[in-house]
């Protein structure tokens, strides 16, 4: 192979593992980030930071990757994702499902690096990325699958940072379960009307003329949780400062999606990149001002 047509292949494999649209790396990031630091209680191990810095990215992209291959005879049916590498024919499926594996082991490869309780957590992280793609044939709820997957970094971290599960752990892992199901919805709505014709199934279909509403109902479910989780972790008024924040975009993200225009929906999906920042830095400046207290 000559050099600009392996440039041309890293360039498809880029694509496909969607480096060039870095929103899902910091949906499945920020999360990863509050446990850490809540799970240390300031500044996490550095060592732990960077594997799990490193493993949000491998994972994000092989969570990409099998998506696409799970997905290739559905996507050329959609907008959205006709021109996807594997659907448009530039990737084979076994390409694809090779390049699944290596990132899988590759993010393994640092988890060998953590403790015995991290390990064994990961396969159910693996198992819970390689199951989601296959779930929106069968049940209309696969934005709860999808959360679980991107949650599951959450217990993770604990273990890692801590070698223990708390309790505070399983309470921030749902409400990345809500949180996650509330944005996801909003992108299913930008391809109802296609996933309506192909029966692909989403909670965007399950949800129909109440969407919005249900929603609404996560978005105050995962403001409650985090409150609940401030609360359990005895942080002060900093972080709350955040969450008033977080509420905030929560309601312009609702404003957003007012209309169900595919435009509006996936500006609202987009902000909650913003909505996880926000959460972060009330964590992250409230353990900062106890250092300087």
């Amino acid at each position: 192979m000559n050099r600009e047509a392996l440039r041309d292949r890293l360039r498809e494999y880029y694509l496909l593992t969607r480096l060039d649209r870095p929103i899902g790396i910091l949906l499945l990031l920020w999360p990863t980030l509050w446990a850490l630091w809540l799970a240390a209680e300031g500044w996490p191990d550095l060592h732990v930071l960077a594997v799990f810095v490193a493993g949000v990215v491998l994972m994000r992209s092989a969570g990409c990757v099998i998506n696409d291959y799970a997905d290739r005879d559905f996507d050329r049916h959609v907008q959205r994702t006709r021109d996807r590498p594997i659907t448009a024919g530039r990737v084979s499926p076994r390409e694809a499902l090779v390049l699944f594996a290596v990132l899988c082991l590759l993010a393994f490869a640092l988890v060998l690096t953590l403790n015995r309780l991290t390990i064994l957590m990961s396969f159910g992280g693996v198992l819970l990325a390689a199951v989601y793609p296959f779930t929106k044939r069968y049940t209309h709820l696969p934005q709860v699958v999808l959360g679980a997957a991107f949650g599951w970094a959450i217990p993770m971290a604990f273990a890692a940072q801590t070698g223990t599960v708390p309790k505070l752990a399983w309470l921030l892992f749902t409400v990345n379960v809500l949180w996650s199901t509330a944005y996801d919805t909003m992108y299913a709505m930008v391809d109802r009307e296609d996933d309506l014709k192909i029966g692909v199934k989403s909670t965007a279909i399950l949800f129909g003329e109440a969407d919005r509403l249900v929603i609404g109902i996560l978005q105050g479910l995962v403001l409650l949780g985090l409150v609940l989780a401030g609360r359990m972790a005895g942080l002060g008024g900093l972080y709350y400062l955040g969450l008033l924040a977080a509420a905030a975009l929560a309601l312009y993200q609702q404003y957003l999606i007012r209309n169900r225009d595919r435009q509006g929906c996936f500006q609202a999906f987009l902000n909650n990149n913003w909505f996880g920042a926000a959460v972060f830095a009330g964590i992250f400046l409230d353990y900062l001002n106890r250092l300087g207290a």
